[in-house]
C-alpha cells in the first residue's frame, strides 16, 4: 500500500483535474498522472475516466475516493494532534484576498502569524479578481461582498462588516465646503473611484435611520489600488468611499476628514473562504482561526 497514490488520486478529484491539482501541489501533472495509474494498477480497477476535454470519477472511483479522503484526514488529525502538543506547525498555506485588504488588513496579521509559526509558509495572491479557488489551489480566501457569494458549495464564514465612508482633505473641504447631508453635494463633485468607471458615477449612501440616497458625481480618478485613491483624496483632488479602517489612521492624524458623517457609503461583509471543510492541513486550519481571532479587530473603524 502506497499512501502517496490515495493521496494523489484525492487531490486530482478535489481540484477536478491532473492540471488544478499540479498547479495547487507544485508538482507536474506527469507525476500525479503516474501514482494514479499506480493505484489503478495496483487495485486492479478503473477509479477515473479521463480524455481530452473532461475528467470524470468511477463509481468504483467514488468508493474509494471515500474511504481515502476519510484516511487521509484520519492522518492529518493524528499529526495536528501532535503538532499541537510539540508546537511544530508545518507547512504552505496559499490565501487570495484583494490588494486593499493585502495593503490595510493583512499587513500587521501575516507576519504575527509567520513570526509564532516559523515553519510555516504563505504565498499570498493578490488580485481585487474573483478566483476559482480549486483551479488556483486557494486554501483560504478573503473577500468582501455585500449579496450572498454565488458558490454555495463553499465553506464560508463571516469575520465583520466593514463600513465604508466619505473622506476627503481638510483644506479640499476648506475651499468645497463641509456638507452634512448628501443633498449638498453637487452633482458634478469630482469624485475618486475604486475600479475602472469613467465618466459619471454615483455614491449609494445610507442614513442613520436607513434612508438611501445616490449622490453622483464626476470621475477623476479611477483606480484599482485604494492607495492612490486615498493619495488622491489627501491631496485635494476630490472626495473618495473607502472602508474606514483603510483610512482611520489618516483620520487620526488629520490628513483626511469624514464627509457627511453621519451617513455611510455602504457596509459589506468579509468572510473568510475555503474549498472544504474535509481534508483541510493543520497549518491551514491554524491559519484560518487564526484569521477569524485577529482580523475584525483590525477592520474596525
Amino acid at each position: 500500500m502506497d499512501l502517496n497514490d490515495a493521496f494523489y488520486f484525492v487531490q486530482v478529484v478535489e481540484k477536478q483535474g491532473f492540471t488544478a491539482a499540479g498547479r495547487a501541489l507544485g508538482i507536474p501533472k506527469s507525476r500525479l498522472s503516474r501514482h494514479v495509474q499506480q493505484l489503478e494498477q495496483r487495485l486492479g480497477a478503473k477509479l477515473l475516466q479521463r480524455n481530452s476535454r473532461r475528467l470524470a470519477i468511477t463509481e468504483i472511483g467514488k468508493e474509494y475516493y471515500g474511504h481515502a479522503r476519510a484516511a487521509l484526514d484520519r492522518m492529518a488529525a493524528a499529526e495536528a494532534a501532535v503538532q499541537r502538543r510539540t508546537n511544530a506547525l508545518e507547512g504552505r498555506v496559499t490565501v487570495s484576498c484583494s490588494v486593499g485588504m493585502a495593503q490595510f488588513g493583512l499587513t500587521r496579521i501575516v507576519p504575527q502569524f509567520l513570526a509564532d509559526n516559523p515553519r510555516v509558509d504563505i504565498a499570498q495572491q493578490v488580485s481585487n479578481r474573483m478566483v476559482d479557488l480549486l483551479e488556483r489551489g486557494v486554501d483560504i480566501a478573503i473577500r468582501g461582498h455585500v449579496d450572498l457569494l454565488p458558490d454555495s458549495s463553499l465553506v464560508q464564514r463571516r469575520l465583520a462588516h466593514v463600513a465604508w465612508h466619505l473622506f476627503g482633505a481638510p483644506d479640499y473641504l476648506d475651499r468645497a465646503g463641509r456638507p452634512t447631508a448628501p443633498d449638498a453635494l453637487p452633482a458634478d463633485h469630482p469624485g475618486l473611484c475604486l475600479g475602472h468607471q469613467t465618466g459619471a458615477g454615483h455614491w449609494a449612501l445610507q442614513g442613520p435611520d436607513g434612508t438611501v440616497a445616490s449622490v453622483p458625481y464626476r470621475v477623476r480618478l479611477a483606480s484599482d489600488d485604494m492607495s492612490t485613491l486615498k493619495q488622491a483624496a489627501a491631496d485635494g483632488l476630490g472626495l473618495v468611499a473607502l472602508p474606514a479602517y483603510v483610512c482611520r489612521e489618516d483620520v487620526n492624524s488629520g490628513r483626511l476628514e469624514r464627509v457627511v458623517p453621519q451617513w455611510t457609503a455602504g457596509e459589506p461583509q468579509i468572510s473568510l473562504i475555503m474549498p472544504s471543510r474535509e481534508g483541510v492541513p493543520p497549518a491551514v486550519h491554524a491559519f484560518a482561526s487564526f484569521l477569524r481571532r485577529e482580523l475584525p479587530s483590525a477592520l474596525a473603524a
